[in-house]
């Protein structure tokens, strides 16, 4: 097998897993979705930690933790990746799978507005083509649903934010994930204190089975991010971008059918002008991605031609 086949396979397992997250946690019912996010710090911290040491990676996360700037970077992204998950697992939990899927077909619009805002990148016009369209869905959608889209608004913002903490701190996979989870995993330790303290607490009052679902969280939490990795390294970005839309149309389609959320005529409009905009983001991407490649062989072919 080839390595670029090796890699589209580690890529559709990602994001086919990160599908199929809706029908995993409301299996960690009845607790609640601060419970279940806090489980899933904790035991993606460890899962994390693991990993570090069975991959060897321990000096690399000592070289992140000696840089303040990547230790700041990484900080925010702990922030907003707490904020995505705790959104996510409220969200499917009650029962707004649909909106969710929303919120992973916004993001790539969302983090093209932040490259403007944030980092001063120009657009061409087909890009703000894209986002204009982008901008009519989520009106139409807040008409539909007589409000904001709020799930989807915060999903796509601070995935957003992560990546872009991510992009700029440009470190490792694994290291990055286990000092994030570091970081948080005090606070939800302390927040799981509480709550058994309280009486609150779920974990271990409704069965071995339950117990094992809560611990399972940082497993699940930790292939598709390895599947993903090994498909980042082996794929051209083009083919990557495009994967990730598998994840949200998988929500969608679960979302129809098995959970059985309503979709009516105005959420349909909303959904088709959004994917219409990243259609056109799509096509841009990769005929800008063509004209480099024709761009970077013209320039071999002069460099090895005669003067």
């Amino acid at each position: 097998m080839t390595e670029s086949r090796r890699g589209l396979l580690f890529g559709v397992a990602a994001y086919g897993l990160w599908g199929v997250f809706p029908l995993y946690f409301p299996l960690l019912e009845p607790s609640g979705p601060v419970e279940i996010l806090a489980n899933r710090i904790v035991w993606s911290a460890l899962v994390m930690a693991l990993l570090v040491v069975a991959l060897r990676r321990r000096a690399a996360l000592a070289a992140l933790l000696r840089d303040r700037r990547t230790t700041l970077l990484l900080m925010l992204a702990a922030a907003t990746i707490t904020a995505n998950w705790g959104t996510y697992i409220y969200a499917v939990n009650s029962s707004r799978v649909v909106e969710t899927s929303l919120g992973y077909f916004i993001n790539p619009l969302v983090t093209m507005l932040m490259g403007v805002l944030i980092l001063g990148e120009r657009l061409r016009s087909v890009q703000w083509t894209a986002l204009g369209i982008g901008f009519v869905a989520v009106a139409v959608l807040t008409w539909d649903y007589g409000r904001p889209p709020w799930v989807a608004l915060v999903l796509a913002c601070s995935f957003g934010t992560y990546g872009l903490a991510k992009k700029q701190a440009s470190v490792g996979a694994i290291e990055s994930l286990a000092l994030e989870t570091s970081l948080i995993a005090p606070f939800a330790l302390g927040y799981l204190a509480w709550l058994g303290s309280s009486g609150g607490a779920h974990f271990g009052s409704e069965g071995v089975g339950h117990v094992v679902l809560l611990m399972t969280s940082g497993v699940v939490t930790a292939i598709p991010l390895l599947l993903f990795g090994g498909a980042a390294t082996r794929l051209p970005m083009v083919t990557l971008g495009l994967l990730q839309y598998l994840a949200p149309v998988l929500q969608l389609a679960l979302a129809i059918t098995i959970l059985d959320e309503h979709m009516g005529t105005g959420r349909w409009i909303g959904f088709s002008l959004v994917w219409l905009a990243l259609a056109v983001f799509t096509w841009d991407a990769i005929a800008e991605r063509r004209r480099q490649i024709g761009s970077g062989d013209i320039a071999a072919f002069a460099r090895a031609s005669p003067a």
